[in-house]
């Protein structure tokens, strides 16, 4: 697949992904939900040597010793994510594609923390927590 654009709501920060991901999930962790105010969070994981910033810069938000969350300083959009214990991967928000489309979620992760009135795809594998890969 070619690259595939994506950015925060003003436009300030742009990005760009090459190729496949390593993974793409639908995370119902409360970090999500409070980082972004939102019941659940989709995820397009890159190898990060194939993520591009093309405008702008994310500002960081260490929520915990090797955990990096990326905003738009302007807007608040939440964009990225990294964490030391997956080194070389690179997450971005799969809804701030400008196709969010491209990359549907191939599993659910954190179910177990899950909101009562939210509904899960039933046609992707669930996970209590992470699926025990590198990858989520």
């Amino acid at each position: 697949m070619g690259p595939t654009e994506g950015g925060c709501h003003c436009g300030a920060v742009r990005y760009r992904v090459t190729g496949e991901p390593a993974a793409t999930t639908h995370c119902h962790c409360s970090d999500c939900r409070r980082i972004t105010g939102g019941p659940t969070l989709a995820w397009a994981i890159f190898p990060e040597d194939r993520v591009e910033m093309l405008a702008g810069e994310a500002t960081i938000y260490e929520s915990s010793p090797g955990v990096e969350w990326g905003f738009c300083a302007r807007c608040g959009s939440t964009l990225t994510y990294r964490r030391a214990s997956r080194p070389g991967l690179f997450d971005v928000t799969a809804a701030t594609l400008d196709d969010p489309e491209v990359f549907p979620p191939e599993k659910e992760i954190w179910i177990g923390e899950r909101l009562s009135w939210i509904r899960s795809n039933a046609e992707v594998p669930h996970f209590p927590r992470t699926a025990g890969g590198s990858v989520d």
